[in-house]
């Protein structure tokens, strides 16, 4: 059952397993997340948490006997919806940051269009060479 349990994981992960017996039958397992060599996934740091459980042997094989519906099960399957959608997360934030680098080169103006720009005139406004304490003229 411990395998089944891990299948999930084991598609975006390597994974480390640790099991260390303690006093009066107490056993805990730590499942350790690694990243994939030359895999295509790049997880969040808190994705490379170590798993452990800490109860009686029976107890954890009681757990594991749950598959999906254990605590083990639970817990891969939350942090997979949670790997999910800080990818989800990670794509909309580049496609926001490409369109507004698209729309900001779009809205820089060329340097003939500037130069045109401050050349032209708004209509009604005083010429060029007009002086405040004159009178415009009309020639």
């Amino acid at each position: 059952m411990l395998i089944t349990s891990l299948l999930p994981l084991l598609t975006r992960y390597s994974l480390g397993c640790d099991l260390v017996a303690g006093p009066e039958g107490i056993v805990t397992l730590t499942i350790i997340p690694r990243m994939i060599e030359g895999g295509g996934h790049k997880p969040d740091p808190g994705e490379l948490r170590p798993i452990s459980l800490t109860a009686r042997a029976a107890e954890i094989d009681a757990e594991l006997a749950r598959g999906d519906d254990g605590a083990l099960g639970r817990l891969i399957a939350d942090r997979k919806a949670l790997a999910d959608q800080i990818a989800e997360q990670r794509q909309a934030t580049e496609a926001v940051r490409a369109a507004a680098a698209a729309k900001a080169k779009a809205a820089t103006p060329t340097p003939k269009a500037a130069a045109a720009g401050a050349n032209a005139q708004a209509p009604g406004s005083p010429p060029a060479d007009a002086k405040p304490e004159e009178p415009a003229s009309l020639w």
